[in-house]
């Protein structure tokens, strides 16, 4: 086997790879110079020398489409990653809402309840509400 024939052997296999989805020493993008990359050749054996496997290659991408499964899936996964955490975002804003309001509740039961202790041993003390709407100006 010439050293011709590996380099061609060599860049099929690689050409594999980028349109499965799975390769080893490029980005995975389907382009002459991540088949160049994957392939572990100089471009310019692509682009002057083996033009038919760069022309090999550019009709597979176009029947296979320009972004292999593998690279599709992992962005449908991250959008659902990504709604996922918008609800878990939004979740945690409302519970943060319902604390600091149970919080409060809290507060004036706890008010409520010593008022009446202290009632119901003759020392109460009064606490005047305070009446927004009657706020001087």
């Amino acid at each position: 086997m010439t050293s011709d024939d590996t380099q061609r052997r060599t860049i099929r296999d690689a050409m594999d790879r980028l349109l499965a989805g799975t390769p080893i020493r490029s980005d995975g993008k389907l382009t002459i110079k991540s088949l160049a990359d994957e392939a572990g050749v100089k471009r310019w054996l692509l682009t002057h020398r083996h033009t038919d496997l760069q022309d090999e290659f550019r009709d597979k991408v176009r029947t296979h489409g320009s972004t292999p499964e593998a690279i599709r899936s992992l962005v449908a996964r991250n959008e659902e990653l990504q709604r996922q955490l918008k609800q878990t975002r939004a979740d945690l804003r409302q519970a943060r809402a319902d604390n600091n309001h149970y919080t409060r509740v809290i507060q004036v039961l706890t008010l409520e309840r010593d008022q009446a202790r202290a009632a119901a041993a003759g020392t109460a003390t009064t606490l005047t509400p305070l009446n927004r709407s009657a706020r001087p100006q």
